[in-house]
């Protein structure tokens, strides 16, 4: 539904995040950097979201039993489609995107069903290739609920409220920082061999963020802009030296991977297609949180025609860029949350910046081998970049809900979401034995919070406190 002309002109400063000293932007949404510092900021965009771009089809393709040239290639396609995507939402072709600095990668909140279906699929004698055609023809129909949402959100601006929207960024943050040290400890391998939370990988990833730290406040501006590539490079470089490295698969990788739509084909079964639906409607409000917090640390509107006709723009290209992905064989693809770090950091909101980043995934894509590279970056050197950026999501949110009033309405709004939504990251185990549909629905800490703050707030009366007045008596 295209939005009217009065909308599309209103003064785009409409309700702005005030600009708190020491927080300023050097490079705002319309500022064109120059091209080395463009791409220095992108290439630390791309760090910060490369793990959470190439993990979920890890997961899967490990899940599925698929071989190693067959997971190699869906993570190719990952980082490409995610380079396309991102050139969408901050480009804003038409009414699709955001037109914000806003990155696309693989969405972790589809990882339950998309597993629990490919493996009952292998499991009735599918081979992994047949398993994925069923997957991408899921999320290929699935992906047309989130573009048709994308339409009327307009009609939610009474709902989806800076309280609400606060909320949910604030929650994504604090949900986040439970991964940024997980990372810092060792992550996943560590857990495997015994070294997690040693002292050489704390001490590994506390320099990588003391140095972030120091940087960040430095006077000079291209130290601040290049803070996170800067530890991220000092740790890769003690990390070599430290035998932490891992290049030995470098040399099993093509120098080219040329991307081939429908290369398993596509299928579809109608009984698994209502957990899809229902989480392409969940990944729209976290879109939306995503979104916000990128608006506030860009310093533009979180409320009004401008703040929605970016919101609708861009949970329509998240639909049409999950759309995407599925024909060019991977997974579903949302908003990320890591660049509002980045952003918070470096100081630059361009969506210039953007097209960098766009083109860095897309190269990585077609060729493995710079991918392979990154992709041996020690989970202490990224945790300790990610830990920090994940803090200043949370900040932002904190920020979206200082700029409105706290009454005792909104106190409970925000109350019950952060107890819900972090309750269910705090104690994942609440949730087992519940059925499937359940647990993809509320697994994510940003989907139960931010369906509780839409629902509290849509149902709460506004005067909830409000003494009775009294009436005086005639004389």
């Amino acid at each position: 539904m295209a939005q009217s002309n009065q909308e599309i002109t209103v003064d785009e400063t409409q309700a702005a995040v005030p600009v708190t000293p020491g927080s300023e932007l050097l490079y705002g949404l319309d500022d064109r950097p120059p091209v080395v510092e463009s791409l220095f900021v992108a290439v630390q965009h791309v760090l910060a979201s490369f793990v959470g771009i190439i993990t979920p089809p890890l997961l899967i393709c490990s899940a599925l039993g698929a071989d190693a040239a067959t997971t190699s290639y869906i993570i190719s396609m990952s980082l490409f489609v995610s380079g396309i995507a991102t050139f969408i939402q901050c480009r804003r072709i038409g009414p699709v995107g955001s037109g914000l600095l806003s990155l696309q990668g693989t969405s972790f909140a589809f990882l339950g069903p998309i597993i629990g279906v490919g493996t009952a699929a292998t499991g009735a004698g599918q081979t992994p290739e047949q398993a994925l055609a069923l997957i991408f023809g899921l999320c290929f129909f699935g992906a047309f609920v989130e573009i048709i949402l994308s339409r009327f959100l307009h009609l939610a601006q009474k709902i989806i409220t800076p309280v609400v929207s606060g909320t949910v960024v604030l929650i994504i943050g604090l949900s986040l920082i439970r991964t940024g040290m997980f990372s810092l400890a060792g992550g996943a391998i560590a857990q495997q061999n015994e070294t997690f939370g040693s002292y050489q990988n704390l001490a590994l990833g506390g320099f990588v963020l003391a140095i972030i730290i120091v940087l960040n406040m430095m006077g000079n501006r291209y130290l601040r802009m290049g803070s996170i590539a800067i530890g991220l490079a000092i740790g890769y470089i003690i990390s070599l030296a430290l035998g932490m490295v891992n290049l030995s698969a470098l040399s099993d990788l093509p120098l080219v991977r040329l991307p081939i739509p429908f290369r398993y084909g596509m299928d579809f079964d109608f009984a698994a297609y209502l957990p899809f639906a229902l989480l392409y409607l969940i990944t729209a409000i976290e879109t939306i949180g995503d979104l916000t917090a990128t608006s506030a640390v860009s310093k533009q509107p979180i409320k009004g025609p401008v703040y929605f006709r970016r919101i609708k723009g861009g949970v329509l290209g998240d639909g049409i860029n999950s759309l995407m992905a599925a024909i060019f064989n991977t997974f579903p693809n949302t908003t990320f949350s890591q660049n509002n770090g980045v952003i918070q950091m470096t100081g630059v909101g361009s969506r210039y910046v953007g097209f960098y980043v766009a083109g860095l995934f897309a190269l990585l894509g077609l060729l493995p081998l710079v991918g392979g590279i990154f992709q041996a970056i020690p989970q202490p050197v990224l945790g300790g970049a990610t830990i920090i950026m994940f803090g200043s999501i949370a900040v932002a949110g904190i920020n979206i809900l200082a700029s409105t009033q706290i009454d005792r309405r909104a106190l409970i709004i925000i109350a019950a979401s952060l107890a819900l939504g972090l309750g269910v990251v705090y104690v994942p185990e609440i949730l087992e034995g519940k059925p499937a549909l359940i647990r993809n629905v509320l697994s994510s800490g940003i989907s139960t919070g931010g369906l509780t703050a839409i629902l509290l707030n849509w149902l709460l009366p506004y005067n909830i406190g409000s003494p009775t007045p009294e009436i005086e008596p005639e004389a």
